[in-house]
């Protein structure tokens, strides 16, 4: 008698949730793919995705095959204070992009969101998510949100200009000069005068 049911925990089990995870995050974005969702296409438990993968936002790097963590990279730059922060969160992001290894699957989530086939965007709806966040909770105050979501906006234009469209000079400027010309007005988005 062939066994029937939903398929055991495996290599393939874990290599088949990711699939999955991967067309729905695709094809509905972070806020609308569950955990239910994926497990029923992956033809596995719920309770299996969240034993290999443990929450959403898990899942969700791991589809992407994210290389960072935002949720670890983050609370470790910021540790120190907001004083200095732009410098050194600006220093450790560049450094993750600069890295081959890690540029290459970023590099996708960036133009898998700004194409216009795709309805989802999984660099706002997912991976900023998790990015301003910590960092609004880091800024505090009333106007936490907008100081978040402008220095996001600076750090998604000098990325998308300096590693998707490798524009030059930038593209080939040492980091550490980036980080000194750029570093001063992120860092006025999180303790300067905005206006």
């Amino acid at each position: 008698m062939s066994g029937r049911g939903r398929r055991p925990g495996t290599t393939e089990t874990r290599g088949a949730i990711l699939e999955a995870a991967r067309e729905s995050f695709a094809a509905k974005g972070f806020r609308s793919t569950t955990i239910r969702a994926v497990a029923s296409d992956a033809g596995v438990d719920p309770a299996l995705v969240h034993h290999y993968f443990g929450s959403k936002d898990d899942l969700f790097l791991a589809a992407l095959q994210v290389p960072v963590d935002p949720r670890q990279v983050l609370p470790a730059v910021l540790a120190e204070g907001l004083e200095g922060a732009a410098e050194r969160l600006l220093s450790t992001i560049l450094g993750l992009w600069d890295d081959p290894a890690t540029r290459r699957p970023l590099v996708a989530v960036i133009r898998s969101s700004l194409s216009p086939e795709t309805e989802a965007n999984l660099l706002q709806d997912g991976f900023l998510r998790l990015v301003l966040g910590p960092l609004r909770e880091a800024i505090g105050g009333d106007d936490a949100t907008i100081r978040a979501q402008l220095f996001g906006t600076q750090m998604i234009g000098l990325i998308i200009a300096r590693y998707v469209l490798a524009i030059e000079p930038l593209a080939s400027l040492p980091r550490d000069e980036v980080v000194r010309w750029v570093a001063p007005n992120l860092q006025r988005y999180l303790t300067g005068k905005l206006a």
